[in-house]
């Protein structure tokens, strides 16, 4: 099986500063591992640009697969979905669809989450598909349950791939 280049991009400020232990972002790094997607870690505070340059930068490094995870709620810091969606040249609903209803299932806040799912193009690197994950082990464990399978498919249709 082909390993796939992947990023994690926890987004907090309080994480980003220190003055809290990222748990979701190296438990998504592991989970990825396990489908398949070689992910780095990096962490940003909720800052827009900090967003933007996590995502940019990670695409640049040649992930395929960006995972961020949190800023997804409905604070006022709460912006990765806005950034996200701003990048995306092709939005895929479903799948954040399907990581709310999983989440759903244990957790009822989970359908307040607004994370965005899609396709990032550049004229200059190959395609990458970045999803949003909530902050939470429980919403990295949803997100990458859903996503994990896709992958493969998922690039393989992002490099010309028959369905």
């Amino acid at each position: 099986m082909t390993r796939i280049p992947g990023a994690v991009l926890t987004v907090s400020d309080r994480a980003s500063s220190g003055g809290y232990a990222d748990r979701s972002g190296p438990l998504a790094v592991s989970l990825l591992a396990a489908h398949g997607i070689d992910a780095s870690l990096t962490v940003v505070p909720d800052d827009p640009a900090e967003i933007r340059r996590g995502i940019r930068a990670a695409i640049k490094q040649g992930a395929r697969v960006v995972l961020t995870t949190g800023g997804t709620g409905i604070g006022p810091r709460d912006v990765t979905p806005q950034v996200t969606a701003e990048m995306l040249t092709l939005a895929l609903p479903g799948v954040v669809d399907e990581i709310r209803r999983r989440g759903a299932e244990h957790v009822a806040t989970a359908v307040l989450s607004r994370a965005e799912a899609g396709i990032v193009t550049s004229t200059k690197r190959p395609s990458a598909f970045v999803v949003n994950a909530p902050g939470s082990t429980g919403g990295v464990r949803d997100a990458v349950a859903v996503i994990g399978p896709l992958a493969g498919h998922l690039i393989d249709q992002l490099d010309g791939g028959d369905h």
